[in-house]
């Protein structure tokens, strides 16, 4: 027995958890004080079950689990490797380019307009009442300006139904809270935003992955899990999809509701990027008014730093209700935030923001284009990130692809942060937004392009 194991079965015999969570917790605590490092190799199935006194399932289990954790990677033939973590970059730092962040463009030409208002407004200010706890939800002028924001896109959106809240994540944690106990089922895509996957490993809740086809979610897989299991919720990000780009087109969005409509199913319409297109689409608010539970935020078309997110609830009694459930998770929004934001709405700042973060994401999948048009990817021209497959013959998988990117100073994120269903391609996301400047970018992705077409000369030695 090695002196890892040894170490595991010692843990092991100490702790209540579940076997199969704590050695998976074990290997990353192990990677973590590099007892394990990338590329080393752990002992096969039958052998660490024999070691540990577990049976083999067990331990499948656990493997599978530190795989979908990013911790280790399976191949036929040759055994389980530890991947390792990636060398962490700072979110901003001249000398490194991070685009793992879905942050968006910062338009330098109303960085003087937003520093000069933001001043007057603070400065017409009362600063205490900035610095009370206000009530919560928002003012009701708070509110009354997220309805006007939200009615082109939820058309009956009105004061009594809508919620200003910290942030879509937190959102997302109060209604996956208040939909689902501990053990439920909640349906999302295939691939996901990675906080409901850390929102309900928290909550205990599971998630079920339908399978994804070019146009999004396939309606008779859906309908299928929910005609054999009890389904508390769907969970959909329809438009720009995080990470895959892709927007659900109108007879989809339509399938999916009719579903939820007969099942009785609640949606979580996450519409964080449904500001970016020029034209609005079909909601599914408008389409399953009656279950449908729309969030959308600024952290996408302002500022992610400002914290500010609306939730427009089915009817006012259920926005009561979650206003409950957000009190417990996050207080309230900050006033000062409210403060901008609701002032930016109303004198169309926050419009031309967004109308200037468009033109900008549009100049950068221009240059995306260019430098990466011999590897097909998937993007959007009004979205700011880009998802590219790792073609079969580059020679790399999409862990070992991020984690060379980022010893030379570029943020990716591997497929397998957004993997719901234990499968992901080998893929990564890049966001082509934040503090870099175009030329920064352009220099970034030039790297991804490089490291694509000369893998061999770049990849890092076996240990």
């Amino acid at each position: 027995m090695s002196s890892l194991t040894h170490h595991w079965l010692k843990r092991l015999a100490e702790s209540k958890k579940p076997a199969y969570l704590l050695i998976a917790d074990l290997i990353e605590e192990d990677i973590g004080n590099d007892r394990l490092r990338a590329r080393d190799r752990l002992p096969g199935l039958r052998e660490l079950a024999e070691e540990l006194n577990l049976n083999y399932t067990t331990v499948a289990r656990a493997y599978n689990e530190a795989k979908k954790r990013g911790l280790i990677d399976s191949q036929a033939g040759t055994g389980t490797f530890i991947r390792g973590r990636a060398p962490a970059i700072p979110l901003r730092d001249g000398s490194s380019a991070e685009m793992t962040m879905n942050m968006p463009p910062e338009p330098a030409a109303l960085t003087a307009r937003l520093k000069e208002d933001a001043a007057r407004i603070i400065e017409n200010s009362d600063i205490y009442s900035l610095m009370r706890y206000q009530d919560f939800g928002g003012t009701a002028d708070d509110r009354e300006t997220a309805s006007s924001w939200l009615q082109p896109f939820v058309p009956q959106a009105s004061a009594d139904r809508v919620l200003v809240s910290a942030g879509i994540h937190s959102v997302l944690l109060a209604l996956m809270s208040q939909l689902a106990r501990p053990g439920e089922l909640i349906c999302v895509e295939d691939l996901v935003y990675p906080g409901i996957k850390a929102i309900a490993a928290q909550l205990g809740i599971r998630l079920h992955p339908i399978p994804s086809d070019e146009d999004g979610p396939i309606p008779f897989a859906l309908e299928d899990v929910c005609k054999t299991q009890p389904i508390r919720a769907f969970y959909c990000n329809p438009t720009l999809q995080n990470p895959s780009t892709k927007t659900i087109p109108l007879h989809r969005r339509r399938a999916l509701a009719d579903v939820a409509m007969r099942y009785n199913i609640p949606i979580i319409e996450d519409d964080a990027y449904g500001m970016l297109p020029i034209r609005p689409l079909v909601t599914m608010a408008q389409l399953a008014p009656e279950l449908t539970w729309y969030v959308s935020g600024f952290a996408k078309c302002l500022g992610a730093g400002l914290r500010v997110a609306y939730v427009c609830a089915p009817t006012a009694r259920q926005a009561q209700r979650l206003a409950g459930a957000l009190r417990a998770t996050s207080v309230m929004v900050s006033p000062l935030s409210a403060l901008l934001v609701t002032s930016w709405v109303k004198n169309g700042i926050a419009a031309e923001m967004l109308k200037a973060v468009r033109a900008e994401s549009a100049a950068r999948q221009k240059i995306a284009d260019r430098v990466l048009a011999a590897w097909p990817h998937q993007s959007h021209p009004e979205g700011f990130h880009l998802w590219l497959p790792i073609p079969i013959n580059a020679g790399w998988r999409a862990s070992e692809f991020a984690h060379q990117l980022r010893t030379q100073g570029v943020g990716v994120v591997g497929s397998v942060a957004f993997s719901t269903d234990s499968n992901p391609a080998e893929a990564v996301r890049i966001c082509l937004g934040g503090p870099n400047s175009r030329e920064e970018c352009e220099s970034a992705l030039q790297l991804v392009a490089d490291t694509l077409e000369y893998p061999h000369h770049l990849h890092m030695p076996m240990m």
